[in-house]
């Protein structure tokens, strides 16, 4: 009799250390599961962040026109769009030589000049993003109302191919010596606030089937060999 009663006993002791045993993995389990949880979501939380990051927020300019990828100059009759690159030596050689014409032309009310800064030479600026960054910098200053200012010093001092192009320190210093010193343009260049237009800007301009720089349009069809001569004819016949 007392060794059935040890019997039952033990039995019962058995069954015990089961259940606590299996209560045990079910803890463990749960609390495993709870722990892939939150690394999942604190991971999924740090990739949106750094994405975001890396693409950075859209501020599209208020004071751009055509689709929000350029800066209008003069309000005369016949548009001319202009495609440049700010590191682009050929875009260099076309403000030297054309851009008093056009600013003239813009003046005596004949043209509506449409600047549209594009990066398409970022790579040749030894991975600073030069020319994402200058095209941003005068979207600031378009905000600003300095477009033209800092777009004609930029050109002024335009660096070389495969150099690291201007920092934001030496381009907000050429904006100051051309009066444009406001803390939003100071602030929007340091923190490239304009980047993600810029990149948009010339996705656009790609889009367009346009494929280099200097692109010239006067009435909606580009000029083959935008000479400034062939420029000023091509706006007296648009503008008829």
């Amino acid at each position: 009799m007392s060794s059935g009663k040890n019997r039952a006993a033990k039995a019962r002791q058995i069954v015990a250390e089961q259940k606590a045993a299996e209560r045990r993995r079910t803890v463990t389990l749960w609390t495993s599961v709870g722990v892939v949880l939150v690394l999942f979501v604190a991971g999924l939380i740090g990739y949106t962040a750094l994405s975001g990051q890396d693409e950075g927020k859209l501020v599209i300019p208020s004071t751009a026109v055509d689709e929000g990828t350029a800066f209008a100059v003069g309000t005369g009759p016949v548009v001319v769009d202009v495609y440049e690159d700010f590191m682009c030596p050929a875009c260099g050689t076309f403000e030297a030589a054309s851009g008093p014409t056009l600013k003239q032309l813009a003046d005596s009310g004949k043209i509506t000049i449409r600047f549209h800064p594009v990066a398409i030479l970022d790579q040749y600026s030894n991975g600073t993003e030069y020319s994402t960054r200058a095209a941003a910098a005068s979207a600031a200053a378009a905000q600003e109302g300095k477009f033209t200012e800092l777009h004609d010093v930029l050109y002024a001092n335009r660096p070389e191919e495969n150099s690291t192009g201007l920092s934001d320190a030496r381009i907000i210093e050429l904006a100051a010596s051309v009066g444009l010193t406001s803390d939003t343009f100071v602030t929007a260049v340091n923190e490239g606030t304009y980047k993600a237009w810029a990149t948009q800007a010339t996705e656009t301009f790609s889009k367009r089937d346009f494929t280099g720089t200097p692109t010239i349009l006067v009435a909606g069809q580009q000029l083959e060999n935008p000479t400034t001569e062939l420029l000023t004819e091509a706006v007296t016949t648009a503008a008829g």
